[in-house]
């Protein structure tokens, strides 16, 4: 079991957009077991390969009790709206209201390169949204605005303090 170390603000591989994975081989087994071993601590929902230092696209989830992980996700349908507080573990202590769509249909493979599809509500469609973001070097703070964008940074700025 291996749960590698966060990368956090102002690391710039976490924006940077990852690459597509082209190679199927034994060290992309070992990062996905990985992101599946780390998205299994207490307190996480999901979890980018960049976020752990890898430039690869994929993601790993764990949200009520769905465990999974994608391979070159690209979301193809969203609808209808939430929201509600989001945060990321690349930035500690702070958090957000975020509005996300509730419904959330995501495509990618697995490690046979098999398709596979993932449709979440809720806080699964919040987290599978949050991490494809973080594969296009994007962060939840970046399309926050007005008044929760102000006293969002400050938190950032406090926080780095």
């Amino acid at each position: 079991m291996t749960v590698r170390p966060l990368r956090f603000l102002g690391d710039p591989i976490l924006r940077t957009a990852c690459d597509p994975v082209a190679r199927f081989d034994d060290a992309l087994a070992r990062l996905i077991a990985d992101l599946l071993d780390s998205v299994r601590e207490p307190g996480r929902a999901g979890l980018a390969a960049n976020q752990i230092g890898s430039s690869l696209a994929a993601f790993s989830y764990n949200v009520d009790g769905q465990l999974g992980y994608l391979i070159n996700p690209e979301v193809v349908e969203l609808s209808g709206a939430l929201t509600g507080p989001e945060a990321c573990l690349s930035i500690p202590g702070v958090s957000a209201e975020r509005t996300r769509a509730h419904h959330a249909v995501v495509t990618g493979v697995d490690l046979r390169q098999e398709p596979v599809s993932v449709t979440g509500t809720g806080e699964l469609a919040r987290c599978l949204q949050h991490e494809t973001d973080h594969l296009h070097g994007e962060l939840y703070i970046d399309k926050l605005t007005g008044a929760e964008r102000r006293r969002t940074m400050r938190q950032v700025y406090q926080a780095q303090d």
